[in-house]
């Protein structure tokens, strides 16, 4: 069975309010998120790990939605390891897969979703990714430009992760032992020297960052290039 940890612990600092329950598209954006992967056929059951301030709100939320996916809604911690650790702690025991996703990735398909999950059981490890395509460069402190940087063969990393259970849970115990910070899962599942095989997608799949996002996620999900729309 593949668990889905759904991570909506973050402060929204860089918005300055709570991105996560701003209305695109006619609802909520991290409603669009669970819908994406309630709708997955793959997934048996979902970990939504929240803000302690914000659980009574995603309890409504969950039951004013009706999914039946939703196993457990969780408290999540200071840093993203955190809130993921706190997510494996509840999952099934028949759970064999784990997919770690941002809940301000709003704009994920079930068809992402499965896609990933195909790799994952054929690798142990798949992630979705995006090609990059812009000039990149390398600058000092004092954003001078002091190189350029060879774009090919450079992804940046999205949402879904899909891993087996035990190289997840394997991962994080070895980070949480070295006392390491990561920013995604791959980078744990890297430091077992795991690897880990990229899923190109075109398609948009950004992370809700500024508030400039959320009218460009409202339009691809009205012009129908992400998640259902009621």
């Amino acid at each position: 069975m593949l668990s889905a940890i759904i991570v909506a612990a973050g402060s929204s600092q860089r918005m300055g309010f709570d991105k996560l329950f701003s209305v695109i598209a006619g609802k909520p954006v991290v409603a669009h998120t669970i819908d994406a992967f309630e709708r997955t056929n793959s997934v048996g059951e979902i970990i939504l790990v929240t803000r302690k301030d914000r659980h009574a709100e995603f309890q409504n939320l969950v039951h004013d939605q009706g999914w039946k996916k939703i196993g457990h809604i969780v408290t999540g911690g200071e840093h993203r390891q955190d809130s993921v650790r706190a997510g494996l702690q509840k999952i099934s025991d028949a759970s064999s897969f784990v997919a770690v996703h941002d809940a301000a990735r709003p704009l994920v398909t079930p068809e992402q979703i499965e896609r990933v999950y195909e790799v994952a059981r054929e690798h142990g490890a798949a992630s979705l990714a995006e090609p990059i395509t812009d000039t990149l460069k390398r600058a000092d402190r004092d954003l001078v430009v002091t190189e350029s940087a060879d774009r090919h063969h450079l992804y940046g990393m999205q949402t879904p992760q899909i891993f087996s259970r035990e190289m997840l849970e394997n991962a994080y115990r070895l980070v949480t032992e070295k006392e390491i910070a990561i920013t995604d899962e791959v980078s744990a599942v890297e430091q077992l020297g795991q690897k880990i095989v990229l899923v190109p997608n075109e398609r948009a799949n950004f992370k809700i960052t500024y508030p400039r996002d959320l009218p460009l996620a409202e339009f691809v999900l009205r012009q129908g290039f992400g998640s259902a729309v009621d």
